[in-house]
Protein backbone atom coordinates (compact mmCIF):
# COMPACT_ATOMS: atom_id res chain seq x y z
CA UNK A 1 0.00 0.00 0.00
CA UNK A 2 1.46 3.39 -0.94
CA UNK A 3 2.05 5.98 1.77
CA UNK A 4 -0.66 8.28 0.47
CA UNK A 5 -3.26 5.54 0.02
CA UNK A 6 -2.40 4.14 3.44
CA UNK A 7 -2.96 7.59 4.94
CA UNK A 8 -6.33 8.10 3.31
CA UNK A 9 -7.45 4.57 4.19
CA UNK A 10 -6.60 5.08 7.87
CA UNK A 11 -8.27 8.50 7.81
CA UNK A 12 -11.50 7.03 6.49
CA UNK A 13 -11.54 4.43 9.23
CA UNK A 14 -11.32 7.24 11.84
CA UNK A 15 -14.08 9.56 10.54
CA UNK A 16 -20.59 9.66 9.19
CA UNK A 17 -59.02 21.02 1.24
CA UNK A 18 -56.27 21.43 -1.04
CA UNK A 19 -53.89 23.78 0.66
CA UNK A 20 -51.25 25.59 -1.34
CA UNK A 21 -47.67 26.42 -0.41
CA UNK A 22 -46.78 29.61 -2.24
CA UNK A 23 -43.48 30.25 -4.03
CA UNK A 24 -41.68 30.48 -0.68
CA UNK A 25 -43.05 27.65 1.54
CA UNK A 26 -43.38 28.58 5.21
CA UNK A 27 -41.43 26.65 7.85
CA UNK A 28 -43.12 23.55 9.21
CA UNK A 29 -42.60 21.96 12.59
CA UNK A 30 -42.66 18.55 10.95
CA UNK A 31 -42.57 17.00 7.52
CA UNK A 32 -45.75 16.16 5.60
CA UNK A 33 -46.78 12.95 3.87
CA UNK A 34 -49.83 11.53 2.13
CA UNK A 35 -51.54 12.74 -1.05
CA UNK A 36 -49.79 15.52 -2.97
CA UNK A 37 -50.13 17.46 -6.20
CA UNK A 38 -47.12 19.37 -7.48
CA UNK A 39 -48.76 21.71 -9.97
CA UNK A 40 -47.62 23.77 -12.96
CA UNK A 41 -44.03 22.57 -12.65
CA UNK A 42 -41.38 21.95 -15.29
CA UNK A 43 -40.62 18.22 -15.07
CA UNK A 44 -37.23 16.77 -15.98
CA UNK A 45 -38.08 13.05 -15.96
CA UNK A 46 -34.51 11.82 -16.78
CA UNK A 47 -35.73 9.26 -19.31
CA UNK A 48 -34.20 11.41 -22.03
CA UNK A 49 -32.86 14.93 -22.31
CA UNK A 50 -36.20 16.68 -22.15
CA UNK A 51 -38.20 19.18 -20.15
CA UNK A 52 -41.95 18.80 -19.76
CA UNK A 53 -43.26 22.33 -19.13
CA UNK A 54 -46.32 23.17 -17.03
CA UNK A 55 -47.05 19.66 -15.75
CA UNK A 56 -48.76 18.35 -12.62
CA UNK A 57 -47.42 15.37 -10.70
CA UNK A 58 -49.72 13.44 -8.32
CA UNK A 59 -48.13 11.49 -5.46
CA UNK A 60 -49.89 9.09 -3.10
CA UNK A 61 -48.54 6.68 -0.51
CA UNK A 62 -44.96 7.39 -1.51
CA UNK A 63 -45.39 6.75 -5.24
CA UNK A 64 -45.96 8.84 -8.33
CA UNK A 65 -49.47 7.89 -9.45
CA UNK A 66 -49.85 10.22 -12.43
CA UNK A 67 -48.06 12.90 -14.40
CA UNK A 68 -49.46 15.05 -17.18
CA UNK A 69 -50.03 18.55 -18.58
CA UNK A 70 -51.42 20.78 -15.83
CA UNK A 71 -54.53 21.76 -17.81
CA UNK A 72 -55.44 18.09 -18.28
CA UNK A 73 -54.56 16.75 -14.82
CA UNK A 74 -57.15 17.04 -12.06
CA UNK A 75 -55.94 17.70 -8.54
CA UNK A 76 -57.52 15.06 -6.25
CA UNK A 77 -59.76 16.24 -3.44
CA UNK A 78 -57.83 16.57 -0.20
CA UNK A 79 -54.44 16.69 -1.84
CA UNK A 80 -51.73 18.90 -0.43
CA UNK A 81 -50.86 21.21 -3.29
CA UNK A 82 -47.30 22.37 -3.89
CA UNK A 83 -47.15 25.27 -6.32
CA UNK A 84 -44.44 24.48 -8.86
CA UNK A 85 -45.01 27.45 -11.13
CA UNK A 86 -41.66 28.76 -12.35
CA UNK A 87 -39.89 25.80 -10.79
CA UNK A 88 -38.37 22.50 -11.95
CA UNK A 89 -38.75 18.96 -10.66
CA UNK A 90 -35.99 16.36 -10.87
CA UNK A 91 -35.59 12.87 -9.37
CA UNK A 92 -33.77 12.73 -6.06
CA UNK A 93 -29.99 12.69 -6.32
CA UNK A 94 -27.67 9.87 -5.29
CA UNK A 95 -24.39 10.11 -3.38
CA UNK A 96 -22.63 7.02 -4.69
CA UNK A 97 -19.57 7.32 -2.47
CA UNK A 98 -20.79 8.09 1.02
CA UNK A 99 -19.50 7.21 4.46
CA UNK A 100 -22.15 6.62 7.10
CA UNK A 101 -21.43 7.13 10.81
CA UNK A 102 -21.98 4.33 13.32
CA UNK A 103 -24.16 4.84 16.38
CA UNK A 104 -22.13 4.70 19.59
CA UNK A 105 -23.62 3.10 22.69
CA UNK A 106 -27.08 3.50 21.23
CA UNK A 107 -26.58 7.22 20.46
CA UNK A 108 -27.48 7.76 16.80
CA UNK A 109 -27.67 11.57 16.88
CA UNK A 110 -24.74 11.98 14.45
CA UNK A 111 -26.27 9.37 12.14
CA UNK A 112 -29.61 11.20 11.99
CA UNK A 113 -27.81 14.50 11.53
CA UNK A 114 -25.81 13.13 8.61
CA UNK A 115 -28.95 11.73 7.01
CA UNK A 116 -30.54 15.19 7.27
CA UNK A 117 -27.54 16.86 5.62
CA UNK A 118 -27.91 14.53 2.65
CA UNK A 119 -31.67 15.10 2.37
CA UNK A 120 -31.31 18.87 2.73
CA UNK A 121 -29.23 18.81 -0.45
CA UNK A 122 -31.61 16.65 -2.44
CA UNK A 123 -29.76 13.37 -1.87
CA UNK A 124 -32.36 10.62 -1.51
CA UNK A 125 -30.08 7.59 -2.15
CA UNK A 126 -26.65 6.84 -0.71
CA UNK A 127 -24.13 4.09 -1.33
CA UNK A 128 -22.21 3.60 1.89
CA UNK A 129 -18.63 2.68 1.12
CA UNK A 130 -17.31 1.35 4.43
CA UNK A 131 -19.74 -1.10 5.91
CA UNK A 132 -20.44 -2.05 9.50
CA UNK A 133 -23.07 -4.40 10.97
CA UNK A 134 -24.87 -1.31 12.29
CA UNK A 135 -25.46 -0.16 8.71
CA UNK A 136 -27.51 -3.27 7.98
CA UNK A 137 -29.82 -2.28 10.84
CA UNK A 138 -29.88 1.35 9.75
CA UNK A 139 -30.82 0.36 6.22
CA UNK A 140 -33.86 -1.51 7.56
CA UNK A 141 -34.81 1.36 9.89
CA UNK A 142 -34.75 3.86 7.04
CA UNK A 143 -36.71 1.54 4.75
CA UNK A 144 -39.39 1.12 7.43
CA UNK A 145 -39.58 4.87 8.01
CA UNK A 146 -38.27 4.68 11.57
CA UNK A 147 -35.40 7.05 10.69
CA UNK A 148 -35.69 9.84 8.16
CA UNK A 149 -32.97 9.36 5.59
CA UNK A 150 -31.99 8.47 2.05
CA UNK A 151 -32.35 4.96 0.66
CA UNK A 152 -29.24 3.05 1.70
CA UNK A 153 -27.01 0.55 -0.05
CA UNK A 154 -24.09 -0.59 2.06
CA UNK A 155 -20.69 -2.04 1.34
CA UNK A 156 -19.16 -4.78 3.40
CA UNK A 157 -16.39 -4.01 5.86
CA UNK A 158 -13.12 -3.35 4.07
CA UNK A 159 -11.26 -6.05 2.19
CA UNK A 160 -7.65 -4.83 2.26
CA UNK A 161 -4.10 -5.94 2.80
CA UNK A 162 -4.56 -5.92 6.57
CA UNK A 163 -7.85 -7.81 6.78
CA UNK A 164 -7.40 -10.38 4.01
CA UNK A 165 -3.95 -11.88 3.66
CA UNK A 166 -4.61 -15.38 2.37
CA UNK A 167 -6.81 -17.27 -0.05
CA UNK A 168 -8.61 -18.97 2.85
CA UNK A 169 -9.38 -15.60 4.43
CA UNK A 170 -10.62 -14.29 1.08
CA UNK A 171 -12.97 -17.24 0.70
CA UNK A 172 -14.28 -16.91 4.27
CA UNK A 173 -14.77 -13.14 4.18
CA UNK A 174 -16.69 -13.13 0.91
CA UNK A 175 -19.03 -15.87 2.14
CA UNK A 176 -19.50 -14.14 5.49
CA UNK A 177 -20.39 -10.75 3.99
CA UNK A 178 -22.73 -12.32 1.46
CA UNK A 179 -24.55 -14.21 4.21
CA UNK A 180 -24.79 -11.13 6.42
CA UNK A 181 -26.60 -9.24 3.69
CA UNK A 182 -24.22 -6.54 2.48
CA UNK A 183 -25.05 -5.18 -0.96
CA UNK A 184 -21.50 -5.43 -2.29
CA UNK A 185 -17.90 -6.00 -1.26
CA UNK A 186 -15.63 -3.02 -0.63
CA UNK A 187 -12.12 -3.38 -2.05
CA UNK A 188 -9.37 -1.28 -0.46
CA UNK A 189 -5.62 -1.03 -1.18
CA UNK A 190 -3.08 -3.63 -0.17
CA UNK A 191 -4.53 -6.88 -1.51
CA UNK A 192 -2.04 -9.15 -3.25
CA UNK A 193 -2.91 -10.22 -6.77
CA UNK A 194 -3.43 -13.82 -5.67
CA UNK A 195 -5.78 -12.86 -2.84
CA UNK A 196 -7.67 -10.36 -4.99
CA UNK A 197 -8.27 -13.01 -7.66
CA UNK A 198 -9.74 -15.32 -5.03
CA UNK A 199 -12.02 -12.52 -3.80
CA UNK A 200 -13.20 -11.93 -7.37
CA UNK A 201 -13.70 -15.66 -7.98
CA UNK A 202 -15.77 -16.17 -4.82
CA UNK A 203 -17.73 -12.97 -5.41
CA UNK A 204 -18.79 -14.21 -8.84
CA UNK A 205 -19.61 -17.64 -7.47
CA UNK A 206 -21.81 -16.18 -4.72
CA UNK A 207 -23.18 -13.39 -6.94
CA UNK A 208 -22.16 -10.44 -4.82
CA UNK A 209 -20.64 -7.44 -6.64
CA UNK A 210 -17.32 -5.91 -5.65
CA UNK A 211 -16.23 -2.30 -6.05
CA UNK A 212 -14.05 0.49 -4.73
CA UNK A 213 -10.30 0.96 -4.94
CA UNK A 214 -7.93 -0.87 -7.26
CA UNK A 215 -5.01 -2.41 -5.32
CA UNK A 216 -1.66 -1.39 -6.76
CA UNK A 217 -0.60 -4.95 -7.56
CA UNK A 218 -3.90 -5.59 -9.37
CA UNK A 219 -3.85 -2.61 -11.73
CA UNK A 220 -6.71 -1.13 -13.68
CA UNK A 221 -6.52 -3.47 -16.69
CA UNK A 222 -6.69 -6.61 -14.55
CA UNK A 223 -9.41 -4.98 -12.42
CA UNK A 224 -11.59 -4.44 -15.49
CA UNK A 225 -10.99 -8.01 -16.64
CA UNK A 226 -11.88 -9.28 -13.15
CA UNK A 227 -15.34 -7.73 -13.32
CA UNK A 228 -15.45 -4.75 -10.98
CA UNK A 229 -18.97 -3.40 -10.63
CA UNK A 230 -17.55 0.10 -10.16
CA UNK A 231 -14.16 1.72 -9.77
CA UNK A 232 -14.14 4.70 -7.42
CA UNK A 233 -11.89 7.78 -7.53
CA UNK A 234 -10.61 6.82 -11.02
CA UNK A 235 -8.27 4.67 -8.95
CA UNK A 236 -5.61 3.02 -11.09
CA UNK A 237 -6.34 5.03 -14.24
CA UNK A 238 -3.38 7.41 -14.01
CA UNK A 239 -1.03 4.50 -13.27
CA UNK A 240 -2.58 2.49 -16.11
CA UNK A 241 -1.86 5.30 -18.55
CA UNK A 242 1.78 5.79 -17.51
CA UNK A 243 4.11 3.60 -19.61
CA UNK A 244 6.93 3.57 -17.04
CA UNK A 245 4.80 2.08 -14.27
CA UNK A 246 5.96 -1.36 -13.17
CA UNK A 247 5.51 -3.55 -10.12
CA UNK A 248 8.88 -2.27 -8.96
CA UNK A 249 7.90 1.40 -8.87
CA UNK A 250 4.13 1.28 -8.29
CA UNK A 251 4.58 2.31 -4.65
CA UNK A 252 5.86 5.67 -5.88
CA UNK A 253 2.51 6.53 -7.47
CA UNK A 254 1.38 8.77 -4.62
CA UNK A 255 -2.20 9.81 -3.92
CA UNK A 256 -4.27 8.26 -6.73
CA UNK A 257 -1.35 8.44 -9.17
CA UNK A 258 -0.45 12.08 -8.46
CA UNK A 259 3.29 11.44 -8.76
CA UNK A 260 2.88 9.94 -12.25
CA UNK A 261 1.02 12.98 -13.62
CA UNK A 262 3.77 13.91 -16.05
CA UNK A 263 4.41 10.32 -17.18
CA UNK A 264 0.98 9.64 -18.67
CA UNK A 265 0.56 8.90 -22.35
CA UNK A 266 -2.82 10.48 -23.07
CA UNK A 267 -3.05 8.57 -26.36
CA UNK A 268 -3.82 5.56 -24.16
CA UNK A 269 -7.03 7.13 -22.84
CA UNK A 270 -9.36 6.08 -25.72
CA UNK A 271 -8.43 2.37 -25.64
CA UNK A 272 -8.60 2.23 -21.85
CA UNK A 273 -11.98 4.00 -21.92
CA UNK A 274 -13.19 1.56 -24.57
CA UNK A 275 -12.03 -1.36 -22.43
CA UNK A 276 -13.87 0.08 -19.43
CA UNK A 277 -17.05 0.33 -21.48
CA UNK A 278 -16.68 -3.19 -22.89
CA UNK A 279 -16.14 -4.52 -19.37
CA UNK A 280 -19.36 -2.83 -18.19
CA UNK A 281 -17.45 -1.19 -15.37
CA UNK A 282 -19.03 1.92 -13.88
CA UNK A 283 -16.96 4.86 -12.68
CA UNK A 284 -17.49 6.98 -9.56
CA UNK A 285 -15.01 9.81 -10.21
CA UNK A 286 -15.13 11.66 -6.84
CA UNK A 287 -13.35 14.45 -8.71
CA UNK A 288 -14.06 16.98 -5.97
CA UNK A 289 -12.22 14.81 -3.43
CA UNK A 290 -9.00 15.27 -5.37
CA UNK A 291 -9.64 18.90 -6.16
CA UNK A 292 -10.19 19.83 -2.52
CA UNK A 293 -7.66 17.60 -0.77
CA UNK A 294 -4.81 18.52 -3.13
CA UNK A 295 -5.75 22.13 -3.82
CA UNK A 296 -3.06 24.71 -2.97
CA UNK A 297 -5.83 26.71 -1.31
CA UNK A 298 -5.10 26.69 2.41
CA UNK A 299 -6.95 24.44 4.83
CA UNK A 300 -7.85 27.43 6.99
CA UNK A 301 -9.43 29.18 4.01
CA UNK A 302 -11.43 26.07 3.07
CA UNK A 303 -12.63 25.70 6.63
CA UNK A 304 -14.36 29.05 6.21
CA UNK A 305 -16.56 27.68 3.41
CA UNK A 306 -20.25 28.10 4.34
CA UNK A 307 -21.03 24.39 4.77
CA UNK A 308 -18.26 23.91 7.34
CA UNK A 309 -20.60 25.20 10.07
CA UNK A 310 -22.42 21.86 9.87
CA UNK A 311 -19.48 19.73 11.05
CA UNK A 312 -17.79 19.51 14.41
CA UNK A 313 -14.60 21.35 15.32
CA UNK A 314 -12.93 17.98 15.93
CA UNK A 315 -13.65 16.84 12.38
CA UNK A 316 -12.56 20.19 10.96
CA UNK A 317 -9.28 19.77 12.84
CA UNK A 318 -8.77 16.29 11.40
CA UNK A 319 -9.45 17.63 7.92
CA UNK A 320 -6.89 20.40 8.38
CA UNK A 321 -4.22 17.87 9.36
CA UNK A 322 -5.14 15.55 6.51
CA UNK A 323 -4.96 18.24 3.88
CA UNK A 324 -1.70 19.58 5.22
CA UNK A 325 -0.12 16.14 5.10
CA UNK A 326 -1.06 15.74 1.44
CA UNK A 327 -0.01 19.19 0.24
CA UNK A 328 3.24 19.21 2.20
CA UNK A 329 4.37 15.84 0.86
CA UNK A 330 7.51 15.47 -1.22
CA UNK A 331 6.83 16.01 -4.91
CA UNK A 332 3.77 18.20 -4.41
CA UNK A 333 3.51 21.60 -6.07
CA UNK A 334 0.60 23.86 -7.06
CA UNK A 335 1.62 23.65 -10.72
CA UNK A 336 1.65 19.86 -10.60
CA UNK A 337 -1.77 19.97 -8.96
CA UNK A 338 -3.11 21.94 -11.94
CA UNK A 339 -1.65 19.41 -14.39
CA UNK A 340 -3.03 16.50 -12.37
CA UNK A 341 -6.56 17.91 -12.25
CA UNK A 342 -6.41 18.70 -15.98
CA UNK A 343 -5.31 15.10 -16.62
CA UNK A 344 -8.20 13.68 -14.62
CA UNK A 345 -10.58 15.97 -16.49
CA UNK A 346 -9.22 14.65 -19.79
CA UNK A 347 -9.70 11.06 -18.60
CA UNK A 348 -13.29 11.88 -17.63
CA UNK A 349 -14.01 13.35 -21.05
CA UNK A 350 -12.55 10.25 -22.68
CA UNK A 351 -14.69 7.95 -20.54
CA UNK A 352 -17.78 9.99 -21.38
CA UNK A 353 -17.00 9.90 -25.11
CA UNK A 354 -16.86 6.10 -24.83
CA UNK A 355 -20.24 6.20 -23.03
CA UNK A 356 -18.85 4.63 -19.87
CA UNK A 357 -21.48 4.66 -17.12
CA UNK A 358 -20.76 7.45 -14.65
CA UNK A 359 -22.08 7.58 -11.08
CA UNK A 360 -22.21 10.73 -8.98
CA UNK A 361 -20.17 10.55 -5.80
CA UNK A 362 -18.02 12.89 -3.75
CA UNK A 363 -16.63 10.79 -0.87
CA UNK A 364 -18.28 12.46 2.08
CA UNK A 365 -17.67 13.07 4.88
CA UNK A 366 -14.04 13.08 3.76
CA UNK A 367 -11.41 15.82 3.82
CA UNK A 368 -13.22 19.13 3.21
CA UNK A 369 -16.34 17.36 1.85
CA UNK A 370 -19.45 17.97 3.95
CA UNK A 371 -22.27 15.44 3.39
CA UNK A 372 -24.83 16.61 0.86
CA UNK A 373 -23.10 19.89 0.08
CA UNK A 374 -20.16 18.09 -1.51
CA UNK A 375 -22.40 16.40 -4.09
CA UNK A 376 -23.10 19.84 -5.55
CA UNK A 377 -19.41 20.63 -5.53
CA UNK A 378 -18.89 17.35 -7.41
CA UNK A 379 -21.47 18.31 -10.01
CA UNK A 380 -19.71 21.64 -10.51
CA UNK A 381 -16.34 19.87 -10.83
CA UNK A 382 -17.73 17.54 -13.50
CA UNK A 383 -19.07 20.56 -15.38
CA UNK A 384 -15.62 22.16 -15.15
CA UNK A 385 -14.25 18.95 -16.68
CA UNK A 386 -16.46 19.55 -19.71
CA UNK A 387 -19.29 17.10 -19.05
CA UNK A 388 -22.75 18.31 -20.19
CA UNK A 389 -25.42 19.04 -17.55
CA UNK A 390 -27.63 16.14 -18.70
CA UNK A 391 -24.76 13.65 -18.37
CA UNK A 392 -24.03 14.93 -14.87
CA UNK A 393 -27.69 14.73 -13.84
CA UNK A 394 -27.92 11.19 -15.24
CA UNK A 395 -24.95 10.16 -13.11
CA UNK A 396 -26.88 11.13 -10.00
CA UNK A 397 -30.42 10.03 -10.89
CA UNK A 398 -31.26 7.26 -13.35
CA UNK A 399 -27.73 5.82 -13.59
CA UNK A 400 -27.55 4.74 -9.91
CA UNK A 401 -30.95 3.05 -10.31
CA UNK A 402 -29.71 1.22 -13.42
CA UNK A 403 -26.51 0.28 -11.58
CA UNK A 404 -28.54 -1.37 -8.82
CA UNK A 405 -31.04 -2.89 -11.31
CA UNK A 406 -33.84 -0.82 -9.77
CA UNK A 407 -34.71 1.63 -12.52
CA UNK A 408 -38.36 0.53 -12.17
CA UNK A 409 -38.25 1.70 -8.54
CA UNK A 410 -36.59 5.13 -8.57
CA UNK A 411 -34.28 7.43 -10.52
CA UNK A 412 -36.85 8.90 -12.91
CA UNK A 413 -40.15 10.75 -12.76
CA UNK A 414 -42.86 8.53 -14.15
CA UNK A 415 -45.93 6.68 -12.99
CA UNK A 416 -45.12 3.95 -10.50
CA UNK A 417 -41.71 5.13 -9.34
CA UNK A 418 -40.88 6.13 -5.79
CA UNK A 419 -41.63 9.77 -4.97
CA UNK A 420 -37.99 10.78 -4.45
CA UNK A 421 -38.02 14.30 -5.87
CA UNK A 422 -36.26 17.65 -5.67
CA UNK A 423 -38.07 20.90 -6.43
CA UNK A 424 -35.73 23.56 -7.79
CA UNK A 425 -36.01 27.28 -8.40
CA UNK A 426 -33.98 27.11 -11.65
CA UNK A 427 -33.36 24.70 -14.52
CA UNK A 428 -30.37 22.37 -13.92
CA UNK A 429 -30.26 21.40 -17.61
CA UNK A 430 -29.04 24.92 -18.24
CA UNK A 431 -26.51 24.90 -15.39
CA UNK A 432 -25.94 22.08 -12.91
CA UNK A 433 -25.29 24.63 -10.18
CA UNK A 434 -29.05 25.24 -10.29
CA UNK A 435 -29.47 21.88 -8.53
CA UNK A 436 -28.43 23.72 -5.36
CA UNK A 437 -31.42 26.06 -5.55
CA UNK A 438 -33.70 23.74 -3.59
CA UNK A 439 -37.29 24.74 -2.76
CA UNK A 440 -38.11 21.38 -1.21
CA UNK A 441 -37.26 17.69 -1.15
CA UNK A 442 -39.57 14.69 -1.21
CA UNK A 443 -38.23 11.37 0.03
CA UNK A 444 -40.46 8.35 -0.56
CA UNK A 445 -43.53 10.59 -0.40
CA UNK A 446 -42.57 12.68 2.63
CA UNK A 447 -42.29 16.39 1.81
CA UNK A 448 -39.56 18.54 3.34
CA UNK A 449 -40.21 22.17 2.35
CA UNK A 450 -37.39 24.69 2.35
CA UNK A 451 -38.56 26.20 5.62
CA UNK A 452 -38.24 22.85 7.39
CA UNK A 453 -34.84 22.20 5.83
CA UNK A 454 -33.54 25.62 6.83
CA UNK A 455 -34.74 25.15 10.40
CA UNK A 456 -33.01 21.78 10.72
CA UNK A 457 -29.78 23.08 9.22
CA UNK A 458 -29.81 26.04 11.59
CA UNK A 459 -30.13 23.66 14.55
CA UNK A 460 -27.11 21.65 13.37
CA UNK A 461 -25.06 24.82 12.86
CA UNK A 462 -25.98 26.06 16.33
CA UNK A 463 -24.81 22.77 17.82
CA UNK A 464 -21.31 23.26 16.36
CA UNK A 465 -20.89 27.00 17.12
Amino acid sequence: MTHFKQFIFIFILLTLAPRVWAQAPPPLDSISSGLFAITHVGVIPMEGEELLPDHTVIINKGQIVSIGPAEQTKVPAGAQVIDGKGRYLIPGLAEMHAHIPVAKDGDDELVRETMLLYLANGVTTIRGMLGDPYHLLLKRQVARGEILGPRIYTASPSLNGQTVQSIDQARDKVAKYKTEGYDFLKIHPGLSLEVFDEVALQAKRLKIPFAGHVPALVGINHAIDAGYAAVDHLDGYVEGLAPRVTKANIDAAGFFGFNFTDDVDTDRIPPLAAKTKAGRVWIVPTQILLERTLSPRSADDMLNDPEMKYVSSALRYQWRLGKQQLTEAEGYSPDKYKRYIALRQKILRGLNRSKVGLLLGSDSPQIMNVPGFSIHREMHALADAGLPPYVILKSGTINPAIFFNEEAVYGSIRKGTSADLVLLDANPLENVDHAQRIAGVMVRGSWLPKGYIDTQLAAIAQKYE
